[in-house]
């Protein structure tokens, strides 16, 4: 330490008692008058992130941010990973003796951040907590932003599940406890998912009393019953754990969060985070936005409709109620699209409300939020008027939630001015007019102002000094500054206080009598105004569970109607979705594809699979020529039908689905010690032990990652597995280059061969993007090497050498070596569908 203690002066001895209440990581922002500051290794370690000089007073390290511009500092620290114990000033110091009383207000860390500077409006910032149940057989996770009160668990069967929501949802912070920490198996789940802020707490706030006990105080209920969590260990302990992390360890206000929501997995079509980002869903691993399906879906014009998109996209529903429900709000839109645009249109001057009433239920709220707030709300009305005579029942029944709450409403309009400040205690709140005490303040203080510059101008007149000034600082308030050679002529009731190489300072009885007067009529008015703040930021908090309820009803209704908006623009057409097996598409598109600058013309194909005869469509083709594109886009059009989308076809028919799963080409995983082939088989292996006849599954080659005889036997055997097996029996589409996999069309009922067709013009090729029926008769891996540049020497000793392997392709029977089966003894089981094996 730079400051031996017996030599700290009463400011620092107060700082360090406070810091020394706070963990290592955490920097201490002390406030000092009008600056935040740092001190000794937080100053070491904040100066150079925070772009600002690092300093230093009598030998200790020292740097300091501006009070009022604390939120930019804020964001760099948070973007850095730091956390921040926010350290303010309780008395004022000029009213208080000795040192002014200072107390940590809040700390802010990754995941709890609200202030809009830091958070993107259109994604949440999530804080999750995870733990393993007392028997071992099940994992809990809660997720919490703080930013909007959204509060929810989940229940995960095993640690890989577990793992690709956090993946998924991708928290800016995450909880566990400091012992669970140290086992292999948390340790395992923390590198796999490799979170970027990981706090660990007392292992007993994540057990099952201690949890109960943090949730019913602050929901204030008997038991936790009515949340359908009171039986489940695992979902109490993580939500309770993060509840008391976020109120007793960071100081947060957490008034606003209200209730807290079960997920179930069966509730939605899961889609895991490799799923998300091999179908480019939403902007993961920094991918633009604008290449994904949220970019091409997301016309929302609220926030709040921007997040509940994204969240749609990622979680969409495995209801068919509920999906039929979005589809007929999509639908009643479309057809009514003076309506929808005179929704949309209002919606514009709708601002982020969900965080506004999060931040006011907070205590954190300022004027401007309750400006802005309180524009929000006198929307409402408007956006109510166009769907006055809707007979859609969901929409009907968003409106309904929509509280528009006028009184309060006309409050918060008569009291603030037309464009408050962000700060609390310097005055411009409130509205003249609104109140007639603070009104007669701020006359007395004005009329100050105006009395000094008449009694300057009368002693001017008076002592015949024309260049007397009256001025004033903070040490001697309000002075009389006359020059060095007039100071002479002062009259004798003039008080001399401080002599300058120019001047002479003095004082007067009257000046400091009616300084008194403007200085307290100017306090009275601050603290009467801020008093009328609070007064009016508790009213609105009182109204937060309506005006959260409008918030969602706002969100969902502003993404229906964006969903009708692109539908219109795009030609989207509405799916037809049953309980059934049969998935039909007549003219799919790839909704991505088709809309990226400079694409040429999406050609649109059909699709049809089911668990019978069309279970696994084998799509054989050269490189560049469609076959990713296309089997992405069915389960991209799965995907936006169960979100409650209209979809690219010309038809469409889907069916209720529980998962959709990807195998979509592969890379080294080198942070966690995986080979392109060891994650391209743990892929596969996910797939195989979890899909059932309820699934959608896309596999963009299998096997590519080892050699040639191994891996087309692998990835015959999956195509078997995926047919022969009762419990998986899932909906497949198999893009390979591993020709041979076609012969499983003469051995498997439930297998059809499709190809990209080409057409050629001697040695290039024309790829037509077309999807039908047969397999390629070859590969043309050469003619796509020629397109590519390759020198004209290689790509003829290319062709030479695959006229030699072609001579070997077939066994002495002209049969494929693999199969090793007749292609005339073939036959199934009617009764079964089992295959009948034969003589070889």
């Amino acid at each position: 330490m730079a400051t031996p203690p017996g030599e700290m002066t009463p400011m620092v001895k107060q700082y360090m008692a406070i810091r020394s209440k706070l963990p290592d990581d955490i920097i201490l922002f002390y406030r000092l008058g009008d600056f935040y500051e740092m001190f000794f290794d937080d100053a070491v370690r904040a100066a150079p992130i925070l772009g600002v000089t690092l300093t230093q007073r009598a030998g200790a390290p020292l740097c300091g941010v501006p009070y009022h511009s604390v939120d930019s500092y804020l964001a760099k620290a948070i973007r850095a990973g730091l956390k921040v114990a926010i350290c303010d000033q309780m008395e004022d110091p000029a009213t208080c003796k000795g040192i002014v009383k200072r107390e940590i207000t809040r700390i802010v860390t990754p995941g709890t951040v609200t202030e809009d500077t830091i958070l993107d409006a259109r994604t949440n910032n999530y804080i999750a907590a995870f733990t393993k149940s007392p028997r071992g057989d099940a994992w809990g996770m809660s997720l919490l932003d703080l930013s909007t009160g959204d509060f929810c668990v989940e229940k995960f069967a095993t640690e890989f599940q577990l793992a690709d929501a956090l993946m998924r949802f991708a928290p800016s912070e995450c909880l566990v406890g400091r012992e669970a920490a140290l086992t292999q198996e948390f340790s395992d789940l923390l590198t796999h998912t490799n979170l970027s802020s990981v706090t660990e707490v007392d292992d007993w706030t994540f057990q099952f009393d201690a949890a109960t006990q943090e949730l019913v105080r602050h929901f204030k209920v008997h038991s936790l019953e009515g949340f359908g969590i009171a039986d489940s260990p695992e979902l109490v302990g993580a939500a309770g754990a993060l509840l008391k992390y976020v109120k007793c360890d960071l100081l947060r206000a957490v008034g606003h969060i209200r209730t807290i929501r079960l997920n179930t997995s069966g509730e939605y079509l899961l889609l895991d985070e490799t799923t998300c980002l091999n179908l480019d869903l939403v902007p993961m691993r920094a991918r633009p936005k604008e290449n994904t399906l949220l970019g091409v879906l997301d016309s929302t014009l609220t926030p709040m409709g921007a997040r509940l998109m994204r969240t749609y996209l990622q979680r969409p529903s495995g209801k068919l109620a509920e999906v039929r429900r979005r589809h007929d709000a999509v639908d009643w839109f479309a057809q009514n699209r003076m309506a929808m645009s005179a929704l949309r249109s209002t919606l514009g001057d709708v601002r982020d409300i969900e965080r506004l009433i999060a931040r006011v239920g907070s205590g954190l709220g300022n004027g401007r939020d309750l400006k802005t707030l309180g524009q929000s709300l006198a929307a409402i009305p408007q956006l109510k008027k166009p769907l006055t005579d809707c007979q859609n029942e969901l929409i009907c029944h968003l409106v309904s939630l929509l509280n528009d709450l006028p009184e309060l409403v006309k409050t918060l309009n008569d009291a603030l001015a037309d464009t408050p400040p962000i700060a609390l205690h310097e005055g411009g709140i409130i509205r003249d007019g609104y109140n007639a005490d603070l009104d007669e303040f701020r006359r007395l203080a004005g009329d100050g102002r105006s009395w000094l510059l008449n009694y300057q101008t009368a002693e001017q007149q008076r002592t015949g000094i024309k260049t007397l000034k009256v001025r004033h600082n903070k040490v001697f308030g309000f002075y009389i500054e006359i020059s060095k050679g007039l100071a002479e002529q002062a009259p004798p009731e003039y008080e001399r206080r401080q002599t300058l190489v120019n001047a002479e300072r003095f004082i007067t009885p009257e000046l400091k009598e009616y300084e008194e007067k403007i200085f307290g009529a100017q306090d009275k008015a601050q603290a009467l105004e801020y008093e009328i703040f609070l007064e009016l930021r508790n009213r609105v908090a009182a109204h937060t569970q309506e005006i959260q309820t409008t918030a969602a009803a706002i969100a969902e209704l502003d993404v229906l109607a964006s969903f009708a908006d692109k539908a219109l623009a795009q030609g989207y057409v509405r799916p037809e979705m049953h309980d059934g097996d049969k998935l039909e598409i007549v003219g799919g598109r790839h909704p991505v594809v088709e809309t990226m600058p400079g694409a040429e013309r999406f050609v649109p194909n059909n699709t049809l699979l089911d668990c019978l005869e069309n279970q696994i469509a084998i799509i054989t083709g050269p490189n560049m020529a469609g076959k990713s594109t296309y089997i992405r886009q069915v389960a991209i059009i799965a995907v936006m039908a169960h979100a409650g989308s209209f979809v690219p076809a010309a038809s469409a028919t889907i069916p209720i689905m529980d998962r959709v799963f990807t195998r979509v080409g592969a890379g080294d995983d080198l942070a966690r010690g995986r080979s392109t082939f060891m994650v391209e088989m743990q892929e596969t292996a996910n797939i195989l032990n979890n899909a059932t006849a309820k699934s959608l599954i896309v596999l963009d080659e299998i096997g590519r990652g080892t050699s040639t005889f191994d891996g087309i036997s692998i990835a015959w055997a999956v195509a078997e597995h995926l047919h022969n097996t009762p419990e998986v029996k899932a909906k497949t589409l198999f893009a390979t280059h591993y020709h041979e996999l076609t012969d499983l069309e003469l051995q498997l009922k439930g297998v059809k061969n499709y190809s990209v067709q080409v057409k050629e013009q001697g040695d290039t090729i024309i790829f037509l993007r077309t999807i039908g029926r047969g397999a390629a008769d070859k590969s043309y891996g050469i003619q796509v090497g020629r397109l590519a540049g390759l020198p004209t020497p290689v790509v003829q000793r290319a062709k030479e050498i695959l006229g030699n392997l072609e001579e070997g392709e077939l066994d002495a029977a002209a049969q494929p070596k693999l199969a090793k089966k007749s292609r005339k003894k073939i036959d199934f089981d009617e009764v079964t569908g089992q295959l009948h094996l034969f003589e070889l």
